[in-house]
Formats: structure tokens, C-alpha cells, sequence
């Protein structure tokens, strides 16, 4: 692995990430295989005056082992320890780093239920750390790092599988850059321009169509905001996905009507979800069918009532830098910077004033609440989006896949 290529990963997530500066606590979540690179990510947090970094490792593999002999009630003990070690990073304050590495095939053949009863517990007893995340309570990157099992996926008997999937990590952090921090900058600022016509755009809703077989209306809350690339915690500007080639929103919850069809496989929990449509009536799915992965499909819409919603309108344009690539990556942090999607469950709080509001005032306004927040791609080259006004009037800001606002 090349010293310097990842020297400038770790000073860029440190940085444009998490924006570590003096006497910061950072906490970094990561698989165990990415030790080497969590060693450079210390040593850049420290360079940046951090004061106290900890690291908390998990593994797949360990993982996979406690799914083929721990019980459902041994795997929902979520201990004490584990909540504590993620709650700490809230109540100190401190930036969190989460290393994503998953092997897409990490839990092929385990038992659905088991792998859903556990998510839903992680997620219930984990909520207050989760919670401060969607709300931007504190400062959060989630960047990615390769194992040997992801490559050897991506790209399939290739013995440079290693090695070409880090140099496309490598492209799509704009590292193969000048000055990545600069290009950085450059972009934040077109995913601004994005946000402001959108938002001053004042929709009342949006049509989805193409030629896949999505044919979909849904409304935005009074007062929605769109997002993208930096965001706000306290006062402190942070990048928290990694890249990042989206704006978003959160819907309406009761106003998504029509079939929304995947475009691309959904990696969950390390289970495949492929070819699947979702059908929707008042916001709520009605119906929906994968030919790979209906159990873990059915398990994700049946966690709780609010998995039954959407919680995220993402925008993506089909020629983004990702997409040019021409790769499935098999994980959603990549193939959601690919591809326009929507998320099943939580929405981000992406109002005016979120800040001031309590869940109470979220839910009047419409934005969903759920344990889940799973991300799923909708974009293809020839995906059409509608923006439809108060008034009725329409304008068509997306097309043949990609944005064509001023025109």
C-alpha cells in the first residue's frame, strides 16, 4: 500500500471529515482488517491537536461466528460496555470516525431473523449515539477502507483485485489530485449551488420516472431544506460521508405514491438485496418483491412502523465521478454517490430551524422516525424528475440522469 496515498487520506479525513482541531476528543469505529490505516488516521488526528483518540475495532468474521452459534437472545444482550463506548463519543463532544470495510458477502447463508433481531436491538440500544448523528449533535465521517474479501467481489479473479479497488477509493476521495483539500473545497461548493436552487426552488412535491419501471410522486414537508456536502454541528462544519456526490431532503412521510424500482443491489448487514421494487400508497409501502433477498428485504420493512416510510430524497447525477467509474461497488457509502436513491425509515431532520425543534415538532411535520435508515438506488440515465410547485406549475431540473437547472 502506498505510505503516501494513505498519509493523505487520513490528513484529508481529519480535515475536510471531521474537522479535528486543538484539544478535540476523536473516537474512530472501524474493522479490524483496517488497522494500518487507523494507526495513520491517530497519527493525523494527533497532528491536528487532538488531545485524546481511541479507537474501538470490530470484525465481520467475528461476527459471522456469533450468528452460526449464539442464540437470539444471546445476540439481542447487547452488553453495557458497547452502548457506553459509543455514548462516550456524545457526551464528550468528540468527532467520530467510522472505517467501513465489509466483505458483501461477509453473512451469506445466516439466518435472516437472526441477523434482523440483532440489528434491531444494536439500533434500539445504540439510539441515543444514532440519534446524534442524524441530528448533527456532534461531528461524523464515514470513510472506507478495502479488505481482501470487498476486492476479490468487485473485481473477481484479479489478482491486482486489492489494489485497483483502493486506487478507485483512492479517485473517488479526489486523492489522485494536486491538492485533494482544494478539490474538496471545489466541490463542496457545486453541491452548494445544488442545495440553494433547490431550496429556494420552494417545491411543493417531485415525480420520479424511467424506463426501469419507477413511476412515483412524493411531496416535501413545509419549510424542507435540501443538504449536502458540509453540514453544521455546533458552529463546526464536518463532511460526513466520503465521499459524497448527493444533495438530499427528507419527504412528506404520508405522500409517497407509486413503485420505485432499484437499480442497483442493496448491501445490508452484509446480506445482498437484488432486482426489487418497492410499491407505495399514502406513504406507506403496500407492497414489494426481491428476486435475491425477500427475508432480508421483508425484515428491514417489517423492523418497526416507520420502516414501512421513506426518511430520504437523495439527488445524484447519473455522470457523477463514481458512476464514470463503472463499477458496482457493493456498498452503499460508494454506489449511493452513483445513483439518485431514497432511504427506507428515519429522515434527517432537514428543515429550517431543525435546531430548535424536538421529535414532537418533527413528527407534526411530517418527517418519519424508525430504528432503520437504509439507503436504496433509483437512478438511471434515463431517470426524469419533475419539481411541481404550489401552484402547479412544473419544471423538469433532472434529465437523461442528471441535473440540467438554468437551462
Amino acid at each position: 500500500m502506498n505510505k503516501e496515498i494513505l498519509k493523505k487520506y487520513a490528513e484529508l479525513t481529519v480535515k475536510v471529515g471531521a474537522n479535528i482541531k486543538r484539544n478535540d476528543e476523536v473516537v474512530i469505529g472501524a474493522d479490524a482488517c483496517c488497522h494500518e490505516f487507523v494507526t495513520c488516521l491517530i497519527e493525523a488526528a494527533y497532528q491536528a491537536g487532538a488531545k485524546k483518540v481511541t479507537a474501538l475495532f470490530g470484525s465481520e468474521k467475528i461476527m459471522r461466528l456469533r450468528y452460526l452459534n449464539e442464540s437470539i437472545e444471546s445476540l439481542i444482550d447487547i452488553p453495557d460496555w458497547l452502548i457506553k463506548s459509543r455514548e462516550y463519543a456524545v457526551e464528550k463532544d468528540a468527532a467520530y470516525i467510522s472505517v467501513v470495510s465489509n466483505d458483501p458477502e461477509a453473512f451469506m447463508g445466516i439466518n435472516p431473523d437472526k441477523m434482523a433481531a440483532y440489528s434491531k436491538a444494536n439500533r434500539t440500544k445504540l439510539k441515543k449515539f444514532y440519534e446524534a448523528t442524524m441530528n448533527s449533535d456532534i461531528r461524523w465521517s464515514i470513510i472506507a477502507y478495502p479488505s481482501i474479501e470487498w476486492a476479490e467481489k468487485v473485481f473477481p479473479n484479479d489478482d491486482k483485485a486489492y489494489e485497483k479497488l483502493f486506487e478507485l477509493i483512492a479517485k473517488a476521495m479526489r486523492l489522485d489530485t494536486p491538492n485533494p483539500e482544494k478539490a474538496w473545497q471545489e466541490h463542496q461548493q457545486l453541491l452548494k449551488e445544488r442545495v440553494e436552487y433547490l431550496n429556494n426552488a420552494d417545491f411543493k412535491a417531485l415525480k420520479y420516472k424511467n424506463s426501469l419501471g419507477t413511476d412515483f410522486y412524493i411531496e416535501l414537508p413545509e419549510n424542507y431544506i435540501f443538504l449536502g456536502g458540509q453540514e453544521l454541528s455546533k458552529g463546526r462544519l464536518f463532511t460526513a460521508n466520503m465521499p459524497t456526490e448527493e444533495v438530499f431532503s427528507a419527504p412528506y412521510k404520508f405522500s409517497a405514491k407509486g413503485t420505485l424500482v432499484a437499480s442497483m443491489p442493496l448491501i445490508h448487514n452484509g446480506a445482498k438485496i437484488e432486482d426489487f421494487y418497492l410499491t407505495f400508497d399514502k406513504g406507506k409501502i403496500v407492497d414489494y418483491k426481491a428476486r435475491i433477498g425477500q427475508d432480508i428485504l421483508k425484515n428491514i420493512i417489517e423492523t418497526d412502523e416507520g420502516s414501512k416510510y421513506l426518511g430520504e430524497i437523495a439527488l445524484v447525477p447519473f455522470d457523477s465521478p463514481i458512476q464514470k467509474m463503472n463499477t458496482i461497488f457493493f456498498n452503499t457509502l460508494f454506489d449511493e454517490n452513483a445513483s439518485c436513491h431514497f432511504a427506507i425509515g428515519k429522515a434527517y431532520p432537514c428543515l429550517k430551524d431543525a435546531e430548535n425543534l424536538n421529535r414532537q415538532d418533527l413528527n407534526k411535520a411530517g418527517l418519519n422516525d424508525s430504528l432503520e435508515h437504509v439507503d436504496f438506488m433509483v437512478g438511471t440515465l434515463d431517470l426524469e424528475i419533475t419539481g411541481i410547485k404550489k401552484d402547479g406549475s412544473e419544471i423538469k431540473f433532472f434529465k437523461n440522469g442528471n441535473f440540467v437547472i438554468g437551462e
